[in-house]
């Protein structure tokens, strides 16, 4: 099997001397495994960072075992934010649920187009709300939507009481509005929590899966204390 695709790194973990394992999310294979012999020399492990997006191409001679990636940097993503801890917290959040929630090798281009439209938003002021966003379509686009025709006719109120599955839940109003400006920070984290909460009970309870300490870290950032 041979491909060519474009992806975003998710992990990576050493192999052998001089070779590691690079764990991707590509546009038209969805999360694939690979191993990128001389991945620790100098020159390809520095572009090699979580998030980064490269160009690969890639071999197998069997299907039911790893194959091998050539690499290529398309974009240091990861680089650019080494000096702002909640945005490198916020990009290890998505490469670790990703990593976690996404089967291998199936293709998820809604999630793909998804994840490309929050990172050309990253720098925007209102990031946080659009990495919230992204989370709430990972969850749709992972068989776990809810219905929001009952918020047509909202009230006023920034923070309402929903029930989803017999569970209830706070959710922020400008979530469903998807009105990302002026948001405070009690609701971001109310946004952060609910989300949170949703992806616990339909994903990593059920199957017994620790959730991602980097996204706890995220969302600890944004604590309101009184």
């Amino acid at each position: 099997m041979n491909w060519q695709d474009e992806g975003f790194i998710l992990s990576k973990r050493k192999f052998k001397e001089n070779a590691i394992i690079l764990e991707v999310f590509t546009n038209k294979f969805g999360k694939v495994n690979g191993i990128v012999y001389g991945g620790t020399s100098r020159k390809v492990k520095n572009y090699l960072q979580l998030s980064n997006k490269i160009f690969l191409v890639y071999n197998s001679k069997n299907e039911n075992r790893i194959g091998y990636f050539k690499t290529e940097l398309v974009e240091a993503i990861a680089p650019k934010y080494f000096d702002n801890k909640k945005k490198i917290l916020c990009l290890n959040s998505v490469s670790s649920l990703l990593k976690t929630l996404l089967p291998e090798n199936q293709s998820y281009k809604n999630i793909y187009e998804s994840l490309v439209n929050f990172l050309n938003l990253l720098d925007s002021n209102n990031w946080l709300s659009h990495y919230l966003n992204w989370e709430i379509n990972l969850i749709k686009n992972l068989g776990f939507g809810f219905d929001t025709e009952s918020f047509e006719k909202l009230n006023p109120k920034n923070i309402i009481d929903f029930n989803i599955d017999n569970i209830e839940y706070k959710i922020p109003t400008f979530l469903i509005r998807q009105k990302y400006d002026n948001v405070s920070n009690e609701e971001l984290f109310s946004a952060l929590t609910f989300s949170r909460s949703l992806m616990e009970n339909k994903f990593f309870i059920p199957n017994n899966i620790k959730f991602p300490n980097s996204r706890r870290l995220l969302e600890n950032k944004f604590l309101v204390v009184n």
